[in-house]
């Protein structure tokens, strides 16, 4: 089975690290506090993107400005936690030998 590869920018990794992979819901008031990088409009664009392909689900999915991100629950999508991880600390792939033991 072919893995699908994700292809993610240094906003949206930041965001998946400050959520957390391990399923845990973050309140949008202390997900901006923990990515200080970005401003309230880059982190509202950012979410939305990664919640239309569903990377991350939220509880509402209007929110425009920062009042209304600060009350918005967020968590990554479980569905997508293992590519999501593989993603953001990619491993190279262990060639598979094609030599055959024969007896």
């Amino acid at each position: 089975m072919a893995r699908k590869e994700l292809n993610l920018d240094g906003g949206e990794i930041s965001i998946i690290k400050a959520l957390g992979i391990g399923g845990s819901e973050l309140r949008g008031d202390d997900l901006l506090a923990r990515v200080p990088d970005l401003n309230t409009n880059e982190l509202i664009d950012t979410l939305k993107g990664l919640i239309s392909v569903g990377y991350i689900s939220s509880d509402k999915s209007g929110f425009y400005n920062a009042e209304e991100l600060a009350n918005v629950h967020f968590q990554v999508n479980s569905g997508y936690s293992k590519e999501l991880k593989e993603a953001m600390d990619p491993q190279p792939e262990e060639r598979k030998s094609k030599r055959v033991r024969r007896e």
